[in-house]
């Protein structure tokens, strides 16, 4: 018998993996600047200017400086 609990996690959407630049810090609650324009805070440690992987609220690590290019479908 499969377990009912995990069938119903896997019909939720998975947490994107967001990256963004950290505007600012306060008491461990960063306030990061994603490319398109909107603002988000997580959790974690991190530094003013620098640019981070997000998700689910927590910083997961440092991102790579690379610039941002958007493309239409």
């Amino acid at each position: 018998m499969s377990n009912i609990y995990r069938q119903f996690f896997e019909l939720l959407p998975k947490r994107p993996l967001e990256v963004g630049d950290v505007a600012a810090l306060d008491a461990g609650v960063a306030t990061i600047t994603l490319p398109g324009g909107g603002v988000i805070q997580a959790r974690g440690q991190a530094t003013a200017g620098q640019r981070v992987f997000v998700r689910d609220g927590l910083i997961e690590g440092p991102a790579p400086s690379l610039t941002y290019v958007e493309g239409e479908a």
